[in-house]
Formats: structure tokens, sequence, C-alpha cells
């Protein structure tokens, strides 16, 4: 157990951005449509701060997600996530590219994925999360799997974790 926490802080303090999907992660993975065929998503609050307090330790994040949605740009906006790609196919092409841009390697990028579209990233990435309820897939090609279901904190409890392993623990006293 002791080995596993140590490759985890090791995977957590590489980690400078995080890469989130949407639908089944920040989302419960539900989709509900409005009476105009409107797709509507529902965001924890939780979550939100979570992503807040990581921006602000100055670990970047960014979403990629398969599906378009204007809830999503507008989620982002709120949290001051600049990258937002939607309607992605390759997901790991994209994550490459963000990660060049800002002279990353993807050692340094973490993943919570919660589906089989998110298992390339999982596998190039150097921290790879799933949340508790994700497919069989996403929890093989995860480092670390959270507590919470996507949707119900699981966002939040990974920024906590992030925090707390890249965090030295010497200067906390």
């Amino acid at each position: 157990m002791a080995a596993i926490a140590r490759a985890l802080r090791s995977r957590a303090a590489k980690v400078r951005l995080l890469i989130l999907d949407v639908d089944g992660v920040m989302t419960d993975g539900r989709l509900y449509y409005g009476s105009r065929g409107e797709a509507l998503k529902v965001f924890h609050v939780h979550d939100g701060h979570g992503i807040k307090q990581l921006l602000s330790a100055g670990i970047d994040v960014a979403i990629v997600s398969g599906r378009r949605s204007a809830a999503v740009t507008r989620r982002a906006r709120e949290l001051g996530i600049k990258s937002v790609r939607q309607g992605v196919d390759d997901k790991l092409a994209v994550v490459t590219a963000l990660a060049q841009r800002r002279r990353l390697n993807l050692a340094q990028c973490a993943c919570l994925g919660d589906d089989s579209p998110d298992v390339a990233v999982m596998r190039a990435v150097g921290l790879a999360a799933a949340v508790a309820d994700a497919h069989g897939d996403a929890l093989a090609a995860a480092h670390f799997v959270t507590d919470r279901r996507g949707g119900q904190g699981a966002v939040r409890e990974l920024c906590d974790v992030l925090l707390a392993l890249r965090t030295d623990p010497a200067r906390r006293r």
C-alpha cells in the first residue's frame, strides 16, 4: 500500500495540466433534453470549487469532450477554464496538441475519464484517474479511482488529491 501511495504521489507531483471529460465525469452521464430539444447538463458546485483551487495553485485545467454543449462552454467560462475542446473524436490528438502548446510532456498531464473514448488519453498521461462508476475499460486504465461517482463530486475529489499529494509534507507543518 505504501508503494502505491508513493507512486501516486510521484505522478501527482508532476501534474501541470488536468484534462476532464464532461459526460459521466463533470456530470452524472445522463442526458437531459428540454422541450425545444436543447441538451441540459447538471454540474456539481463542489467540482467547480476544486477546479478553481487547482487553477489558483498553478495547475491548468482543460475540458475535452466528445459532445458539444453550450452549457459546457458557459460552465468553463464561469470557472476560468480557457481550453475547451468539444465534438472531439480523437481525444489523444487534442490532448497531445494542448500539452505541446503548453510545452508539457504527457507525463505532466492527468486525465479524469469514465468510458472507452477516454482510455487512449488515460494510457498516455502521467496520472490517469477514473470516476467510481466508470466503465471497466476506464477503470482498468486508471492509476487512481475516485470514491465518488461522475457528477457527484468526483472532480473535486481528484482536485483535492492532486493538491494534497503534490504538496511537500515538510512544508505543511
